[in-house]
């Protein structure tokens, strides 16, 4: 089974830039889209017949949002989460699909903000929040969580770590709180195989040619349950996809739905 994560920075102008070719050259069995900055209505728009479609969207217009596209129909499909309590349902920043032998958990982490403004929330509430849903869902049955986590987890993981400390996406805070995560949902599937892989990245600033040049940061994960590590075949980065800052990232595993 092959899990893609894309924040696509806008599933309407993404379309506009060979998103469907794009796909159906990763050829996932499940997509994980963040920030689509569109609702339902965009639906029609996307000819990728082969694939069910669940949206969660943001009640603001163009602003964040999450989507699942499944070559696989889950069980069931949940947009309305306990983190709903944290944010309110009206940013669209969570879902969650079921599957018979493990869950699936797309989301888009928010950012700690210019000044550091929303730092406090996604550390102290944020981030304790979503690895406490995992830690929940967990007793059930494995969990698989994608998505753009908003943190780069160490040094190796952006390209600038000494001017970068302070950062939003660098903090000590933001690290603290995607240790505890992998503490209570699993492994980080790229460094479970790539333990000391250098310039791998999957966001770049739009700013002074950043992409060109490889400044970047890994803030997009596959992470995945300890009890099914062993079962990850390949995990990779599609720096070479264009269309948003990000490039998709993603997983092989043996993994039965």
């Amino acid at each position: 089974m092959r899990i893609v994560s894309w924040n696509v920075n806008g599933l309407r102008s993404i379309l506009k830039k060979n998103f469907c070719e794009s796909v159906e050259k990763m050829n996932p069995d499940i997509l994980c889209l963040q920030e689509i900055k569109a609702d339902e209505s965009v639906i029609p728009e996307v000819p990728l017949p082969e694939y069910e479609k669940f949206f969660n969207p943001a009640k603001r217009k163009g602003y964040s949002g999450t989507a699942i596209f499944a070559k696989i129909s889950p069980k069931n499909v949940n947009c309305r989460t306990t983190m709903d309590s944290l944010t309110g349902p009206t940013e669209g920043r969570v879902i969650v699909a079921e599957y018979a032998t493990f869950w699936l958990v797309n989301v888009y982490t928010p950012n700690s903000g210019e000044d550091l403004k929303r730092l406090e929330f996604r550390h102290k509430i944020w981030d304790v929040g979503m690895a406490k849903m995992v830690e929940n869902l967990r007793t059930k049955k494995p969990v698989i969580l994608c998505g753009d986590m908003n943190v780069a987890h160490c040094e190796i993981d952006l390209s600038r770590p000494e001017a970068n400390h302070f950062s939003p996406g660098f903090t000590d805070e933001e690290r603290e709180g995607m240790t505890n995560l992998l503490a209570k949902c699993g492994v980080d599937s790229f460094r479970k195989l790539y333990p000391d892989a250098k310039n791998c990245y999957s966001w770049w600033s739009y700013r002074m040619r950043a992409r060109e040049r490889n400044i970047g940061w890994r803030i997009d994960y596959a992470i995945v349950d300890e009890l099914l590590a062993d079962k990850i075949e390949s995990a990779f980065i599609f720096g070479k996809i264009l269309g948003s800052d990000h490039a998709p990232i993603g997983m092989d595993i043996c993994l039965r739905p």
